[in-house]
C-alpha cells in the first residue's frame, strides 16, 4: 500500500481557504443579482463578501504557517479577488446604488474593476522573484490593496442597511456618493501610494498609540452615530494614515531637495 504525503497535501489546505473566497463571492453576485433584490438581500451579499474576506486573510497566514507557498498559490489567491473584491462588490454596488445614475455609474463601476484587475497584476510582478516563486512579504504594499477597497464598500452596504431609519443611514447610500467613493478607491489601487501591510509590525511607543488611537475612536464612533459605522470608520482611517505618512514623506522630500539647492548655491558663492 502506498504511503500518502501529509507534506504535500498540505499545499491543498490554503488553496480551500482561497476557494472559499470565490465560493463566498460567487454567492453574492447570485444574491445581488437576482431579479426583485432588495436592501435584504443587498446585506446577505456584503456579508458574503464580508466571509470573503476573512477567508482571504486566512489562506496567506495558513500558508506561512505550514510553509507551503507557491507560485501557483499567488495566482490563485490574485484570480479569486477579482471574483470576491472586483466582480462582486461591483456587482452588488451597482444593483445597490450607482445604477440608479445609469451609464456613469456603470462606467465608475468597469473603472473600479479594470484597476483594480492592473493593481492584482502589479503585485504579481512585484512579489514575485524570477524563478517564479513568491517573495518575502513586506510592510509595505503599493496602492490601496482591492480587499480593502472591497471592504470600504461593503461597509458602506452594511451600514446603511442597519442604520438607514437614522439620518446619517439615510444618506449613506447616496448614488453620487457611492459614485465618489468608487472612483477614488479605483485611483488609490493603481496610485503609487504606499500602504502598510502590517506584516512587520514592531511594538514601540509609535505603533502602540496607533493601535490605541484606533480602538478608542471607533469606540468612540460605534457610540455617538451607530456601531455598524466602525468598519467605516476603520477602513476609512487606513486610507486617511497613508495618504497622511505619503504628504509628510513628499514634503520632506522637498524640504531636503530645497536645503541640498540651498547648499549648492552657497558653494558657488564661496567660489
Amino acid at each position: 500500500m502506498k504511503k500518502v504525503d501529509l507534506r504535500k497535501s498540505l499545499f491543498i489546505l490554503p488553496n480551500l481557504f482561497t476557494l472559499s473566497s470565490v465560493l463566498c463571492g460567487f454567492y453574492a453576485i447570485l444574491i445581488a443579482s437576482a431579479p426583485g433584490a432588495v436592501a435584504d438581500d443587498f446585506y446577505r451579499a456584503a456579508l458574503l463578501i464580508i466571509f470573503a474576506m476573512f477567508f482571504d486573510t486566512i489562506d496567506g497566514r495558513v500558508a506561512r504557517l505550514t510553509k507551503t507557498q507557491s507560485a501557483i498559490g499567488v495566482q490563485l489567491d490574485s484570480l479569486a479577488d477579482v471574483v470576491s473584491f472586483g466582480v462582486a462588490p461591483m456587482v452588488l454596488v451597482h444593483r445597490w446604488s450607482v445604477g440608479e445614475l445609469g451609464t456613469i455609474g456603470t462606467l465608475a463601476c468597469f473603472a473600479y474593476l479594470a484597476c483594480g484587475v492592473i493593481r492584482l497584476a502589479r503585485f504579481n510582478v512585484l512579489t514575485t522573484a524570477a524563478s517564479g516563486a513568491p517573495k518575502k512579504p513586506s510592510k509595505w504594499i503599493l496602492g490601496l490593496p482591492i480587499p480593502g477597497a472591497a471592504g470600504i464598500l461593503i461597509s458602506l452596504v452594511v451600514a446603511h442597511t442597519v442604520a438607514r431609519q437614522t439620518a446619517l443611514g439615510d444618506h449613506i447610500g447616496s448614488p453620487w456618493l457611492i459614485f465618489g467613493v468608487v472612483v477614488a478607491l479605483a485611483f488609490l489601487m493603481v496610485s503609487t501610494i504606499r500602504f502598510r501591510s502590517f506584516k512587520d509590525i514592531q511594538l514601540n511607543v509609535r505603533t502602540v498609540s496607533f493601535v490605541l488611537l484606533a480602538i478608542g475612536s471607533t469606540i468612540f464612533v460605534a457610540m455617538r452615530f451607530h456601531v455598524a459605522f466602525a468598519l467605516v470608520w476603520l477602513l476609512a482611517s487606513y486610507v486617511a494614515i497613508a495618504l497622511l505618512e505619503t504628504i509628510v514623506r513628499v514634503a520632506r522630500r522637498v524640504r531636503g531637495s530645497s536645503k541640498e539647492e540651498s547648499e549648492a548655491d552657497s558653494e558657488q558663492s564661496a567660489a
